[in-house]
């Protein structure tokens, strides 16, 4: 198959797999949007290895060998693979990227908790300011402190998905809520996993959780005017968008057992309209002084390696460890 196949097949499962990229991505120049494209679905598809796997030490560990195959050039024979392989090569993508994400996925294989709404925001860098920062890098943006924006952002993107999923992941097993708070607030995590159910004290947790997605949306917006102008109405609506999420399970009164939030066609579609016009006003305002606030400590590394700062070196000591981990994990699965 040609380049332009693969990236069709990538375009057809965005367009059914995320409709909130797949509209803000209409708004990028095609330049970006195809590298985005390919990007995004190989991280999509890398998800959905793991979500819909019940072996998931073995799918985090299968991914870990695609990783490293395309970044030899020699991809499986596959189309989201092959146009993540061109896209890294034609980007000069940083490896310590994509490997923080599979960093995050191997969590989820792991079954981990966390505390603390910094342990929260640990994983949201890996498993979603990750694509923040890689976009940056399709854009071309290398500087530290859009990229610490484009960072927030991912984190703020993954608090709205954790606050509107909280009854789907524990019916699943999957618990990340902050444990800390749960407790102040009276909730048995193992109890709550037991038998989910609305509370006042888990609505709390829900609104603490959606101002922090808040306070980092609004501070990911000095980032987005950094960016190429035309790069910015896709950032914007998928910022927009996303917080629509949040908005929508304000409005349904914190229900995140019984309901899924979501945005409608025309929440979208509004949400691009005002895309254009925080581009256009964004082009007029002094740039604000949030621009260089200092990135999260979550993810300083992040930043790090998107602006070149760090060695290009494969698999930090700690991901050795833990990929270490997921298979002496995989081998007790198989009796191995």
């Amino acid at each position: 198959m040609t380049h332009e196949a693969d990236l069709d097949h990538c375009r057809e499962a965005i367009r059914h797999g995320s409709l909130s990229f797949h509209a803000a991505s209409r708004l990028l120049p095609r330049r970006v949007r195809d590298p985005a494209l390919a990007l995004y679905a190989f991280c999509r598809c890398a998800d959905d290895a793991v979500d819909l796997n019940e072996e998931k030490a073995a799918a985090v560990l299968s991914l870990r060998d695609r990783l490293d195959l395309a970044y030899q050039g020699r991809p499986l024979n596959q189309p989201a693979d092959r146009a993540f392989a061109h896209m890294v090569e034609t980007h000069r993508m940083p490896r310590a990227l994509p490997e923080a994400l599979l960093e995050g996925f191997a969590w989820d294989a792991m079954g981990r908790r966390y505390e603390t709404l910094s342990e929260v925001r640990a994983y949201s860098a890996r498993v979603a300011s990750t694509v923040g920062a890689m976009m940056a890098v399709l854009m071309g943006v290398r500087d530290a402190d859009a990229l610490a924006r484009a960072c927030d952002l991912g984190v703020a993107m993954q608090l709205t998905n954790i606050a509107r999923d909280v009854g789907e992941d524990a019916r699943e097993g999957r618990l990340y809520l902050p444990m800390d708070r749960m407790r102040a607030e009276g909730l048995d995590p193992e109890a709550f996993l037991t038998a989910p159910r609305r509370s006042e004290a888990l609505t709390r947790i829900t609104r603490a959780l959606l101002a922090e997605a808040d306070r980092l949306y609004t501070r990911s917006e000095a980032g987005i005017d950094a960016l190429p102008r035309r790069a910015r109405p896709a950032i914007w609506a998928a910022r927009l968008i996303y917080a629509g999420i949040g908005a929508d399970l304000v409005a349904k009164r914190y229900d995140n057992i019984g309901y899924r939030a979501h945005t409608t066609r025309r929440d979208k579609l509004a949400g691009a309209v005002q895309a254009g016009v925080r581009t256009a006003t964004g082009m007029l305002t002094p740039t604000s002084a949030v621009l260089h606030a200092r990135p999260l400590p979550e993810t300083a590394f992040l930043v790090d390696a998107a602006a070149d700062r760090r060695p290009r070196e494969s698999w930090s000591d700690s991901v050795v460890a833990l990929f270490a981990q997921l298979e002496a994990k995989d081998r007790e699965m198989h009796g191995a």
